[in-house]
């Protein structure tokens, strides 16, 4: 799988998870040079807190378009980590 924007490839993995329709790219997959923390937060009843990146590439910024959960509740253990995408990221194979 492949996480575009902006034409460009952010993140590539074999070994994405699918939850609720997304998928969640292992964290060793992204492109970190294009990723950019934010102070932004969320919560998920059984997944836990998600903290969010937002994205750049070639000067132009899609803010929080990306998430991911640190420390997980139990339930979703096996996302702990990984990465996805919306805000017009577009996740192909």
């Amino acid at each position: 799988m492949k996480a575009i924007w902006n034409d460009v490839t952010i993140a590539e993995s074999n070994d994405t998870v699918v939850v609720e329709n997304n998928h969640y790219f292992p964290a060793n997959s992204i492109k970190k040079e294009y990723f950019k923390p934010s102070d932004t937060k969320s919560s998920c009843p059984w997944k836990g807190v998600a903290s969010y990146y937002s994205i750049q590439v070639d000067g132009t910024r899609n803010n929080d378009a990306a998430w991911y959960y640190p420390d997980t509740k139990y339930a979703a253990k096996n996302i702990e980590g990984y990465v996805a995408f919306w805000k017009g990221v577009k996740v192909v194979e």
